[in-house]
């Protein structure tokens, strides 16, 4: 016998529907068949006149079975009480292919099962099916959403029921400066330091395996758990509800791509975007688009390109620089490349709290309030898109995508200003600089 996982006492609905259409198929045997034609038998057992009419049965019908005809009113009604049974087994197996149906997508309309088929999870998600796409990327359903061990340290909206950061909200509310970090919260055991190079490992790990094949859920899951090896947690995660553990955005995808079933193709460009929040307290943030396969040439000069407006960016940050002129270099570096800035989203500063100030624009003539001091903890994160500036979000209410349905790419990077500089806390191991290296990008 097949038995649902977990509930011996409910017949498996695949097997259930097979043996419900044998049964269906015997029992409508005993009709004649149903026929398409005026001139051919009526359908009631032992009627031998000819159909001169179009006398369907409309139960048949409106069950989306082949239609029924008989020759008269009264000949229908006469037979109806045997007639109706393949009603009630037509009905069986309807209840029975849609109870297979919902074992493996969720009612929730975008997630379905790890173990469900392939061709459940490359479904669309409900969202989707009359959504206006403007480029060519397609989602799929999901996995369910992953949990975390008790014993890792949650941020205060990892159980709130809308994802809801009070400390980030109440940091809008009542504080307009900029925090200064001491040496003894970046240097601590568990301090921003240590924060921004558990990122570094986890997004490192994610690099590592991305592939063509690869789904971008795969990768939610090996950052997932990379994160609890290290006793950190996934920022991302429930973060204003956001399902996943990591962002991954493919192609068009400005930002904010929720990881799902759809397998990476040869040619993609994929951002990984990581942030842990480890046992001490901090966010340590970082992002890298990569390479898959054969790129073609624009789309490898919009992933140097994006690295080029970060590394120009970084190359000016240092005490005394205002916030605001960052976004004229990032500008004229991505306008030399011909490609454009997006303005929706920006940098932020991090630490303690995911988001709070300052804000970080990254296009020209932007309105950024404060000037860099030593010990200012913050992101820069240009996305750069291939065609116009434009943005929109999908129905998901997360992923935001290029409006002409051209491709984006975006670098990121933690940094400290320091007395005389800077300092890329998520930067890679011995390079204290950004420094474009192929091998890095390709997979």
């Amino acid at each position: 016998s097949c038995f649902y996982r977990g509930h011996a006492q409910k017949i498996c609905p695949i097997h259930q529907s097979a043996c419900i259409e044998k049964q269906f198929l015997r029992k409508t045997l005993s009709f004649n068949k149903p026929t398409m034609s005026s001139d051919s038998g009526c359908a009631s057992p032992g009627c031998t006149n000819v159909v001169a009419q179009r006398l369907a049965c409309p139960k048949c019908i409106q069950l989306g079975l082949p239609p029924t005809y008989f020759c008269s009113q009264a000949c229908f009604k006469s037979n109806y009480a045997s007639h109706k049974s393949i009603h009630a087994l037509a009905k069986q197996i309807l209840d029975a292919k849609g109870a297979q149906c919902r074992e493996t997508r969720s009612s929730d309309g975008v997630s379905c099962s790890l173990d469900a088929d392939a061709g459940i999870k490359n479904q669309l998600p409900d969202w989707a099916r009359s959504y206006n796409f403007s480029g060519s990327l397609r989602p799929t359903l999901q996995s369910p959403r992953r949990s975390m061990p008790s014993n890792i340290r949650k941020p205060d909206y990892a159980n709130h029921s809308f994802g809801v950061s009070e400390s980030e909200q109440r940091d809008r509310a009542n504080n307009k400066a900029i925090r200064v970090y001491t040496n003894t919260e970046l240097d601590g055991e568990y301090g921003l330091r240590h924060a921004c190079r558990m990122g570094r490992e986890v997004l490192d790990e994610a690099g590592k395996a991305l592939r063509p094949g690869v789904t971008t859920d795969e990768i939610d899951r090996i950052v997932h758990e990379a994160c609890i090896e290290r006793d950190c947690y996934p920022s991302p995660l429930n973060y204003y509800n956001f399902p996943k553990s990591v962002c991954t955005s493919v192609n068009e995808v400005i930002c904010h791509g929720i990881p799902d079933y759809r397998e990476v193709q040869d040619g993609d460009i994929v951002n990984i975007d990581v942030t842990t929040f480890n046992k001490g307290g901090y966010h340590g943030d970082l992002n890298e688009t990569f390479c898959v396969g054969n790129v073609d040439d624009d789309g490898r000069k919009l992933v140097k390109t994006a690295f080029d407006c970060l590394a120009a960016a970084l190359d000016m940050v240092k005490p005394g620089t205002l916030y605001r002129d960052l976004g004229s270099t990032i500008h004229k570096t991505a306008t030399a490349n011909k490609c454009s800035v997006v303005r929706t989203y920006c940098g932020h500063g991090i630490g303690s709290l995911f988001h709070t100030a300052p804000n970080v624009p990254h296009y020209a003539k932007n309105k950024a309030k404060g000037t860099m001091k030593a010990g200012h903890v913050f992101t820069i994160e240009p996305m750069i898109n291939l065609g116009s500036p434009g943005d929109k979000t999908w129905g998901d209410n997360w992923t935001a995508v290029t409006t002409d349905g051209k491709r984006s790419a975006q670098f990121e990077h933690t940094l400290l200003v320091t007395d005389t500089g800077y300092e890329l806390l998520t930067a890679r191991n011995n390079e204290p600089v950004m420094t474009w290296n192929d091998n890095l990008i390709n997979r």
